[in-house]
């Protein structure tokens, strides 16, 4: 009998995931990232239980995953497991299917013992990821029909796409649990890192009004609360300037220099993967305005740790809860 995994699922019971009782009641990811998506499951409880009753031995085979293309069957623990995302990477190594994996795109350069190579997760090349003989190839967005494509080779593939909400991401940890015959182990790291990021939330109050701007580059692109990066900031309580051109729940919209200005973050949010420093966005034309500009308000992050959904998660949300405790307002701002 197949384990048909709902994805996503999110309770993630099947998982064991009841282990993290702990849980918040984050709406969703902002995902892998998007908050206010609707990527919550709807599956009943008869589902729930009769996939508790098969989960009966963990990481059995074959198993059927619920994915955004659609199901897919793996009839057999994957043995080659090809990653075209950076943040499936991390979660793979994480939950103890790292020995599994034989090849990981470009961008995965964390954690070091990934085998990073020219692979393309935004120009996929179907021959070459085949050349690596997977049985088991995971993105993140099904780019150039990638999934089509390596399905006529007869090799699955797991859409583990950004989550749009913290919760969310749980369920797209679990469903990699499922596929890579790790249950046990994703159901230990969900709960402690569910423990980590509560316990991060709790540690830090009074970002509540705090109006943030979170730039991803010199084009204004921009994180809003459909976006697991989002949702951080709106779990604690800040106003996210970048809501209001959201207008399609892409999670990230691109906003205009004027609107910005207008908006007036008292935070703004860049990271260290753009050519241009802290100093340099306080001295952009018309910027002086802002009131993160004038109280000295600009912080740098990581770019790795606040743009992929993973086990580094609560890394992210105490580098914002450690942005937002260092925002000076002068009173009546």
């Amino acid at each position: 009998m197949s384990i048909r995994h709902p994805f996503p699922l999110v309770g993630a019971l099947a998982l064991g995931l009841t282990l993290a009782a702990c849980g918040q009641g984050d709406t969703e990811p902002a995902d892998d990232t998007t908050a206010q998506s609707t990527d919550e499951a709807e599956g009943g409880e008869d589902d729930t239980a009769a996939t508790e009753d098969e989960m009966a031995g963990p990481g059995s085979f074959p198993v059927t995953v619920d994915t955004p293309s659609g199901e897919v069957t793996i009839e057999e623990q994957p043995q080659s497991i090809v990653s075209l995302s950076p943040s499936a990477t991390e979660i793979l190594f994480e939950i103890g299917a790292g020995d599994q994996v034989v090849a990981v795109d470009s961008f995965s350069t964390f954690p070091e013992e990934a085998p990073t190579t020219d692979l393309s997760g935004y120009e996929p090349n179907v021959e070459a990821i085949a050349g690596y003989e997977p049985d088991l190839v995971v993105i993140s967005g099904d780019t150039n029909d990638l999934t089509a494509s390596l399905s006529e080779l007869d090799i699955p593939v797991i859409d583990n796409q950004a989550p749009t909400t913290i919760e969310a991401g749980w369920d797209g940890m679990a469903a990699l649990g499922l596929a890579t015959g790790h249950v046990d182990e994703t159901a230990d790291t969900v709960a402690d890192l569910r423990q980590q990021v509560e316990d991060a939330f709790a540690g830090f109050d009074g970002a509540d009004g705090l109006r943030v701007y979170h730039e991803l580059d010199e084009t204004f692109f921009s994180a809003s609360s459909t976006s697991f990066i989002g949702d951080v900031y709106s779990q604690f309580g800040a106003v996210n300037i970048a809501d209001e051109a959201d207008t399609d729940g892409t999670g990230y919209p691109q906003l205009t220099e004027e609107a910005i200005i207008e908006a007036d973050p008292q935070l703004i949010v860049i990271t260290d993967q753009v050519s241009y420093t802290a100093e340099d966005v306080a001295d952009r034309p018309g910027w002086s305005e802002i009131s993160a500009v004038q109280d000295g308000n600009i912080v740098t992050v990581n770019a790795d740790i606040a743009s992929r959904w993973g086990p580094r998660l609560p890394q992210l949300v105490t580098t914002v809860a450690d942005a937002m405790s260092q925002v000076s307002v002068p009173a009546g701002r």
